[in-house]
């Protein structure tokens, strides 16, 4: 028997625990929970409902003709379940999130509690705008700050994600394009650019073209220029991430702006990136004329925290005349709230609305409180720390890890290749799905697409230290392991987690959606003995 540090004794081992067989299929706190739909009943209810009182319904031919099938659970059978359910779930909370591209960092709790506060966490879009103004005063000043770092002169709150905003900042280029008479057709993307950038394009009727990338994971502004000139009047914008989606500060930005306005087009930049150059590069002196901001990724929350994000869009003084109802207009001191056309003065030409109503409140109230906690030097410090911690990251791996770009700075987020697994075996993901097991979730892996094999990790600035050492040495070992020829370590990976690899490819092309109830079990007739 093994002692650890103090002298006690320690597990048996793995096997034994592993072999010893529990009633229930839970191993202490490690619970084996079924779906709801397997503890629950449909013929009863956790609560006490009122007999429904004689009325007339008003669906027609939408009204149900079956019973809703909901299981009956008491309250604390379902809080029982749900909590059991989340410690299945990694999350930002349990560990470091090297989720390159998606900036999962700490979600500070002193946002929680501001955007609980009555007035913002109980506000209503219909409630009169006399008993709102609190609120329209927090929007103004958030767009303040986000148009004070990124050097622009207007924003639109209300779109609700990034692809969101994306399509809003597109609506007000083609709107400002349809304005000078020029209905220009073509959108030019760079190849490693976010799925959703292309998407954006096509959607609003655009035809795609894409912009190889330079050897060093960048654009040239040379490339851009050939294009130009092959679709000459005809390039509506381009669309641009900076930092790029290989981790890189694009250095031909402000050469490439140039040449998209020369050309009579505009520039817009996808803004997920932004987490790495806050409070050191204002886009709007680069030239860009539009870029959306994922406030649940920046200003924290990551990934929307669960409900809703937001992606405001900033605009440049050529396109802010375009930005979309509703919007707030500063009359001296006073501010007014544009809803309709008629509201509007000279000079105002949106492109019409993206949303019922302003925006995402909750987001807005956590992205202001992260912005004011911090102050612009703690905005700069926060984007800096994230800049070191990658490169932390890179440093520490570059030696048993191939970068496709050299061995350069990087700037959030570093991006790997899969040529260190050449001749192991091990795939990237087995080599991710290994991570599991480690306690990690897996880096974003085989984006972007211009790199084969790609891990991109980015820590952001959340992480301490001795967590990245702690993460770079699982990393190693695997590593090594790998090249050990320890291919039973990957290939079966994960072992440890609540559930084993999954065939993704039949989930996602043949996927189970609706729960069916189990054949009765045939039991056998008990025979007396005679």
């Amino acid at each position: 028997m093994s002692m650890n540090t103090q002298g006690r004794p320690t597990s048996a081992g793995e096997a034994a625990a592993t072999a010893h067989k529990t009633f229930t299929g839970n191993k202490a706190l490690d619970m084996e929970e079924p779906l709801i739909f397997e503890i629950g009943r449909t013929d009863i209810c956790g609560v006490d409902l009122d007999e429904v009182e004689d009325f007339q319904p008003r669906l027609g031919k939408h009204e149900r003709k079956s019973e809703i099938g909901l299981v009956g659970l008491s309250e604390p059978e379902t809080m029982r379940h749900y909590v059991r359910l989340s410690r299945n779930n990694y999350a930002i909370d349990a560990g470091l999130y090297p989720l390159g591209s998606c900036t999962m960092k700490h979600n500070p709790r002193l946002n929680e509690k501001m955007a609980r506060l009555p007035g913002f966490g109980d506000i209503h879009p219909l409630q009169p705008i006399s008993t709102t103004a609190g609120a329209f005063e927090l929007i103004d000043e958030l767009a303040r700050w986000l148009m004070e770092t990124t050097g622009t002169s207007a924003v639109a709150m209300s779109p609700k994600a990034g692809a969101h905003g994306e399509q809003c900042g597109m609506m007000a280029i083609k709107k400002a394009l349809e304005a000078r008479g020029e209905p220009r057709s073509i959108v030019l993307v760079p190849e490693s650019a976010h799925g959703t950038n292309p998407a954006t394009a096509a959607l609003l009727g655009y035809k795609v073209v894409a912009i190889p990338a330079r050897e060093d994971g960048t654009v040239d502004v040379s490339a851009v220029q050939e294009k130009l000139d092959l679709y000459k009047g005809e390039v509506a914008a381009l669309m641009l991430t900076n930092p790029n989606t290989c981790g890189l500060f694009e250095p031909q930005v402000v050469e490439i702006a140039k040449a998209i306005h020369d050309a009579g087009a505009y520039f817009y930049c996808d803004g997920a990136n932004f987490n790495a150059i806050v409070g050191k590069a204002r886009p709007g002196d680069l030239g860009i004329d539009a870029m959306h901001i994922n406030l649940h990724k920046t200003f924290s929350t990551p990934h929307g925290g669960g409900g809703p994000g937001s992606g405001p869009v900033v605009l440049s003084d050529r396109l802010a005349p375009f930005a979309p109802l509703p919007f707030i207009r500063k009359n001296g001191s006073e501010l007014e709230v544009i809803e309709t056309r008629d509201q509007l003065v000279e000079g105002e030409d949106p492109f019409g609305r993206m949303t019922a109503f302003h925006g995402q409140m909750g987001m807005f109230v956590r992205a202001l409180s992260y912005m004011l906690s911090h102050g612009s030097d703690g905005l700069k410090q926060a984007s800096e720390d994230a800049v070191l911690n990658a490169n932390y990251v890179r440093v520490g791996l570059q030696d048993l890890m191939t970068l496709p770009y050299g061995e350069k700075p990087c700037m959030h987020e570093v991006l790997f290749d899969d040529t260190f697994l050449d001749g192991t075996g091990v795939t990237t993901l087995d080599f991710a799905k290994a991570m599991i097991d480690e306690g990690y979730h897996p880096m974003t892996m085989y984006f972007p697409l211009v790199v084969h094999g790609a891990m991109l990790i980015e820590p952001t600035e959340s992480e301490s230290r001795a967590s990245l050492d702690l993460f770079v040495a699982t990393l190693r070992d695997l590593v090594m392991s790998a090249k050990s020829g320890e291919t039973e370590r990957f290939a079966g990976a994960p072992y440890h987690a609540p559930r084993r690899r999954l065939d993704e490819t039949s989930a996602a092309r043949k996927p189970i959606l609706k729960w069916t109830p189990p054949a009765p079990a045939q039991v056998e007739p008990l025979v007396p003995a005679e």
